[in-house]
């Protein structure tokens, strides 16, 4: 059994273990039960109604934080003629082919996201085992395949704050939707962008109750439930 520190049970005081709350409560108490010294990432944390094993049945897809995740997004670019000298332009970190994927090959990692044109994936796809595991892998359900002409928005789309939300194994979504220094206003208009996203991947495949449960933290402090039918409702109306 893990041993929690003093600090972990003094935030833990903040919350009721049993309470369902409401968003906007839940933003509040969790900013002040966030007890670390850095500024840490708050999570969203949702069990869906889905099983992950079934095609018709996965999750995936993006959505736009308002307020961003409150760090800077390092980009990397796997491009060549017109849709480099685009990518250069839009300020990503490092544009290239060829010379890209042999960087990365050679161990280099340096950034948070990656993204491609369809004409590149051909050479990525050999880097499918160090970018996949990852999760840096370019992909069109993220967003991160593009054509050459969509790519200054792309690479503006994830510096301002595009999270990518993915089905795992267990049928559990986690996302970042900011840091514990954010306003509440800005943490609760996060959090119902990402729930409204989620919302709307709703694959064809799903019956009954599609999120479960749902609870937010920051990356050390407690857990707070999260009333799900409260959140849906408000982010359906926001």
């Amino acid at each position: 059994m893990t041993t929690r520190g003093k600090k972990y049970k003094e935030a833990s005081k903040l919350v009721e273990g049993r309470k369902l709350y409401e968003p906007k409560e839940a933003v509040a108490i969790v900013k002040k039960a966030g007890y670390a010294k850095f500024d840490e990432t708050v999570e969203l944390h949702l069990r869906m109604g889905v099983d992950p094993r079934a095609a018709d049945q996965q999750v995936r897809g993006t959505a736009l934080l308002p307020h961003g995740l409150g760090k800077q997004v390092r980009v990397v670019v796997f491009a060549q003629g017109e849709g480099a000298k685009l990518a250069t332009d839009a300020k990503a970190e490092y544009v290239g082919a060829d010379d890209l994927v042999k960087k990365i090959e050679d161990g280099w990692l340096d950034f948070d996201v990656s993204i491609a044109t369809p004409d590149m994936m051909g050479k990525v796809s050999k880097l499918g085992k160090i970018l996949g595991r990852r999760g840096l892998m370019p992909n069109p359900k993220a967003g991160t395949v593009v054509p050459p002409a969509d790519l200054p928005r792309a690479i503006n789309e994830v510096r301002k704050g595009r999270v990518e939300f993915r089905l795992d194994r267990t049928a559990i979504i986690h996302v970042p939707i900011g840091k514990k220094s954010f306003d509440e206003e800005k943490l609760y208009e996060n959090l119902m962008s990402v729930v409204e996203a989620i919302n709307h991947s709703r694959p064809s495949g799903a019956k009954g109750q599609f999120i479960k449960t749902a609870s937010i933290s920051t990356s050390m402090g407690p857990g707070l439930r999260l009333d799900t039918q409260a959140m849906t409702e408000l982010a359906v109306s926001a």
